[in-house]
């Protein structure tokens, strides 16, 4: 019989890579919710309409990379290529504007895209999602940019810098838009991508996000849309950028950075590395005050931000182990068979003062315990053979100096707590 394997462009993670994401998760939480974001977890598989109205049926997204089939009822489904139209959707289809005025979401979890694997890039991938829904002022705007890149240097990346533009607004825009129409229509289409030569006529504003070297070459005297935007949004960006200033937030301003669907307005922004390659994104996000009203409810301003996990991945797995890994607080040798019942209550005795460990399942010889244990890189080793469970005692020997002390089993939680609180002194110092 052949042997079933994973799909082309999906993974199986393991520890220690699957634990990197279990420390982003952990850090978006803590600082997310300091800023008053609240989790949401929204269906994998939406109606394939939610997708067609958010993400625009034009797109690439749409048109090659959803993963979208028929239900039994013959109903058209899709497993979500992004979170925000879903956290949209939940917002209006529970009616969150009518409770409060401004609401704050995050979000998790697998997104599917049918694209070529690469790395940084899967068919199944991951990311983290933040959306703030009834805001219109710049301060949300840059409250949002701050938490960014707040989450980023909690997980470690302080050497990434986010790139900004403006979109205009609806009052502005069309005019900018013609303006590029007409320049690019005095570009040879011959030195065009297949992709870009399509926008021309579909959505030209994407032409200036093309990363083909030919495309880019050909297309660097298109006007900028920041020279053209109207005072309400020149102000408002104005206003982004000088509290990204007065935080000390260095950032460079893109005008090739733009959105092709109408929704998208003003602030716009990525989050770029140059150590993964040329897909160096690793965040991206912006406002988007048309989109709710898309999807069937009141006008209400938005802005937000998607992380690839995949690639933040990358750059963590280049960190110490102390960043991103949990050290084993014991491993427990059992050197005598009728032993190993005791050891197992002793381990339980300690996961519940809050210590983390591991311990063998059958007696086996010391030497290869203490690897077992140095392998594992456990704080402490402890022993259990014969003469410890005739006395009820167990052994605890520290791992780096080799020290070792008798302790009796019926003391054994006393002296886990005093070890972890002892730990937790530490680690506060930072000498952990």
């Amino acid at each position: 019989m052949s042997k079933i394997t994973t799909i082309k462009g999906f993974a199986d993670l393991y520890a220690p890579e699957s634990t990197l994401y279990t420390f982003m998760e952990d850090a978006a939480r803590r600082v997310f919710g300091a800023y008053g974001y609240g989790e949401l977890r929204i269906p994998i598989m939406e109606y394939t309409e939610l997708f067609c109205r958010s993400i625009g049926t034009e797109t690439d997204v749409v048109q090659k990379e959803m993963y979208t089939f028929p239900d039994r009822k013959g109903r058209s489904l899709t497993l979500r290529p992004e979170a925000t139209a879903g956290i949209v959707r939940s917002y209006v289809e529970h009616t969150c504007h009518a409770r409060e005025e401004v609401s704050k979401f995050f979000c998790f979890g697998p997104m599917f895209r049918y694209e070529r694997p690469q790395k940084g890039r899967m068919r199944q991938f991951h990311q983290i999602d933040c959306e703030c829904l009834g805001a219109h002022e710049p301060q949300a705007d840059a409250e949002v940019l701050l938490m960014l890149m707040h989450f980023l240097r909690e997980i470690g990346l302080t050497e990434l810098r986010p790139e900004l533009n403006t979109l205009g607004c609806a009052a502005c825009r069309p005019a900018f838009r013609k303006q590029l129409s007409d320049f690019l229509r005095g570009v040879d289409p011959a030195c065009l991508c297949e992709n870009c030569r399509r926008r021309l006529d579909t959505n030209p504003m994407r032409v200036l996000d093309c990363k083909v070297p030919s495309c880019q070459e050909h297309t660097a005297g298109a006007p900028k849309i920041l020279d053209h935007v109207c005072p309400d949004c020149n102000e408002h960006f104005t206003v982004v950028r000088n509290i990204l200033d007065q935080r000390g937030v260095p950032y460079t301003l893109n005008p090739r950075l733009v959105r092709g669907l109408d929704y998208y307005m003003r602030t716009t922004f990525e989050v770029v590395s140059t150590s993964i390659g040329a897909q160096g994104s690793v965040a991206g996000g912006g406002r988007y005050d048309g989109l709710v009203n898309l999807l069937g409810g009141p006008e209400t301003p938005a802005i937000g931000f998607a992380c690839g996990m995949e690639r933040l991945a990358l750059m963590l797995a280049d960190k110490p182990p102390s960043a991103t890994d949990i050290r084993p607080d014991f491993y427990i040798a059992v050197l005598d068979p009728e032993a190993t019942n005791t050891a197992l209550m002793a381990a339980q005795t300690m996961r519940e003062a809050k210590l983390a460990g591991e311990l063998s399942y059958t007696a086996k010889s010391l030497k290869s315990q203490l690897r077992q244990a140095s392998r594992l890189n456990a704080d402490y080793c402890l022993l259990m053979g014969k003469d410890e469970l005739t006395a009820q005692n167990i052994i605890v020997k520290h791992m780096d100096t080799g020290e070792q002390v008798t302790i009796p089993l019926a003391s054994l939680g006393d002296w886990a707590e005093i070890w972890h609180d002892d730990k937790l002194q530490r680690q506060r110092k930072g000498s952990y």
